[in-house]
């Protein structure tokens, strides 16, 4: 017999290669035993079956050829909501939290906003707004029927009743509604992009990683579309890539918003650019 201290060291000694290697061991273990991290933390002397053992050692060697722990638990936490992810959407990551929070700042709590959330995968920025701003609408679309189904598996499992769904192409499907916010992270690495054998990006959407003209085209059509869709006063803000932000933030300039901003990530990376419908523009 084996406990789960010794199961947790010889996992993590397995998949010693990846960073947290014990976090992710103990990831797998609690998603296996429907336990917390805490519960294996107070019970590290309990054994596990034969059964047990061996269903572990299989998520075990999923995680060693690489497949996310997200979508072989099936669970991500984001913004202290826990969230159900499938290989249909991205897996959500703390650095797009910073979306969430400088949208929020745009956000009233007192007061009824319309807020719009462009490809909104597993809806999870959608919804960490919904949750902090219970009075405002949040619209959230994405292409991807799939990635919808999942969305609209979250948006009930939190009982997110602020939160509608609809399925299109960015701005297309919503008709001439106007919005106080507009969010995105949208697919903006290149084709070439060599991080795309790299980590968890192998097994995610390609649809939802990558665009054309240098990882701009998505972020081009965004921008363009987007000002004429915004409250006066309202605001624009999407995620890019660590090395996009002169680029975008020159195409904020050239479509007439005012007061771009660039925002770091926690790791200091350059993360969101956002910018302002000013009222003289109208």
């Amino acid at each position: 017999m084996t406990s789960i201290r010794n199961a947790l060291n010889n996992a993590a000694t397995t998949l010693v290669s990846f960073d947290g290697a014990m976090f992710e061991s103990e990831l797998l273990l609690a998603h296996l035993l429907k336990k917390s991290r805490t519960w294996l933390h107070t019970w590290p002397e309990r054994e596990l079956s034969k059964a047990e053992l061996h269903a572990f050692k299989v998520l075990v060697e999923r995680r060693l050829k690489g497949e996310p722990s997200a979508y072989i638990t099936g669970e991500r936490e984001f913004w202290s909501l826990s969230l159900h992810v499938t290989a249909d959407t991205l897996i959500p990551r703390p650095e797009s939290e910073l979306l969430v929070e400088l949208a929020l700042a745009h956000i009233p709590h007192d007061q009824p906003c319309n807020i719009a959330d462009l490809g909104t995968g597993s809806g999870a920025i959608a919804l960490a707004i919904a949750s902090e701003r219970p009075q405002s609408h949040i619209v959230a679309v994405d292409l991807s029927a799939a990635a919808l189904t999942v969305a609209e598996g979250n948006r009930n499992r939190h009982a997110l009743s602020n939160v509608t769904l609809i399925q299109g192409d960015w701005l297309t499907p919503l008709n001439r509604d106007s919005f106080r916010v507009i969010v995105s992270n949208p697919p903006y690495i290149c084709e070439d992009d060599r991080h795309l054998n790299q980590g968890d990006l192998p097994f995610e959407p390609r649809s939802a990683l990558v665009a054309m003209e240098n990882g701009l085209r998505d972020i081009r059509r965004i921008i363009t579309s987007s000002r004429e869709r915004l409250d006066i006063d309202g605001w624009l803000l999407i995620e890019h890539g660590y090395d996009q932000s002169l680029d975008v933030m020159q195409l904020f300039k050239a479509h007439g918003y005012h007061n771009i901003t660039t925002h770091q990530d926690l790791s200091g990376q350059p993360r969101v650019v956002a910018g302002q419908h000013h009222p003289t523009d109208s």
